[in-house]
This record gives structure tokens, sequence and C-alpha cells, in this order.
């Protein structure tokens, strides 16, 4: 067959696959969103465990029709006698699904405007978000060290994106202090994660690409005797250089 046909049916077939995934992702959304908010008499963990289910569902949907799957190292390093602020590179849509089925009960750090989003958002803020104003600075930290030692305490993870955005593959944001700062004034490790979902599921992008996505987690950074700075210093370290590792795209 010609090589330009080729490339054109391969190119239809992905298109198809990322339909057929697209199609159930938005209709399931909608629907578990819904369903969140009728289960609000109920407790968060009920809550969460309906969603940590449905994530389960849609990581295998993406599987089925995208032919795109994961595999994580590092799963010891998770602590087990207690919660801690996980560090996540932030490059896709993947990651905010799947950190959910990685780690225990959990609760996120998001823009405020998030909640905002019809369906999603009323849902989202069912589960307990610590909901951050952009552009207010001390006070949004002010925010995030007081409602996350309160998460902390109730024996929830918190996690954080602290590049605060999406940033594409190869390419490296400005880390923000705030879960730094939270580590500080709580005593809780932070847990870096590095993986590499934004090469098979861009930002922005309709189509998803076939390949195994590489999580990796790295060892509790423990906050005793450092600095804030020197907390954050170790995490982006540590994730930028595994990054460096799993990365097919050329740095930018």
């Amino acid at each position: 067959m010609n090589p330009a046909i080729d490339r054109t049916f391969s190119q239809f077939l992905l298109y198809l696959r990322s339909l057929a995934f697209w199609l159930v992702f938005a209709v399931t959304t909608v629907m578990a969103a819904i369903l969140v908010m009728l289960m609000f008499p109920l407790s968060l963990r009920l809550r969460q465990k309906f969603v940590t289910w449905w994530v389960g569902f849609i990581l295998w949907w993406l599987e089925t029709t995208c032919n795109l799957r994961y595999v994580v190292h590092g799963e010891e390093n998770i602590p087990h006698h207690g919660p801690a602020i996980v560090f996540a590179k932030h490059q896709s849509t993947w990651e905010t699904l799947a950190l959910q089925r990685i780690f225990p009960s959990q609760i996120w750090v998001a823009k405020r405007e998030l909640l905002w989003i019809p369906f999603f958002g009323w849902g989202l803020a069912l589960m307990k978000p610590i909901a951050i104003k952009r552009g207010t600075g001390r006070t949004a930290v002010m925010q995030l060290i007081r409602q996350g030692k309160e998460r902390l305490r109730e024996g929830l993870w918190v996690i954080i994106f602290p590049e605060g955005t999406r940033v594409p593959p190869g390419q490296k944001g400005r880390y923000r202090i705030g879960g730094a700062v939270l580590a500080e004034h709580s005593g809780y490790p932070i847990l870096p994660v590095a993986h590499n979902a934004g090469e098979f599921w861009p930002r922005h992008s309709f189509i998803k690409r076939p390949g195994t996505i590489q999580v990796c987690i790295g060892r509790p950074i423990m906050p005793e005797s450092k600095s804030t700075q020197e907390i954050m210093n170790d995490a982006e370290t540590w994730i930028e250089s595994t990054m460096s590792q799993i990365t097919t795209v050329k740095r930018s």
C-alpha cells in the first residue's frame, strides 16, 4: 500500500478511537458529576470511592479505545502511615484522573474558577478542594496553609501541581512556593511525581496517541530542619531530573 495512504488511514483510525473515547468521557463526566451532587448527604469518603470507581472505568476505556495505558514506578515510596503532599508534574488532563487511582483518599488544590464549570465544577466543589483565587499572592498561600493542614489532619492527601498550569512536554514552568510552605508548616512530607502523559494526551489535543505513560514516584521529602526554599529545591530537582530521563521530546 502507498505510504501516504497508510499514514492517512492510521490518522483516521486515531481520530475514530479518540472520538469513541471522548464521547463516553463527556457523557459519563456529566453523569458522574450529577451523581456526586445527589450524594451530597453522604460522607466525603463515599463520594471519593464513587469517583475513584468512575476514574477506573475511564482509564479502562482509554486503554480499550486508544490503547493508552500506564505503568507506575516507585510505588514502594508511597507512605502507608499517614497522608502526604503530592507534588506532580502537570502536562495533561490524564494525571488529574490517574492520580486518584494511584494515591489514597485525597483533595486537590485547584483554581477557584474551575468550580464555576457546569456539572464538573459543581461536582468538584463537593470533593472538598482547596479552591485558590489566582493573583491573590500571600492570601492564597495562607489559605493553602490553613486548609491544607486541616485536610492533612483529617487523613486526606493533598495533591498540588506546583507549576500551576499544564506545561508541554520538554518544557518547565515556574515552581510556586505554596506547597513547600504547607510542608514546612504542617510537618507532612512531600511526595514528588514525574510523568510523561503530555506526550500521549497533549493539552488542547483531540487525539490520544497509543503507548505507555511512565509515572515515577520519588522518595518522600521530609520537611524537618529544612527551609521552604530547600524543600522546594529538593522537589523541583527530583521531578525535573526524572523528567529528563522519561521524556522523549527535546527540551526547549
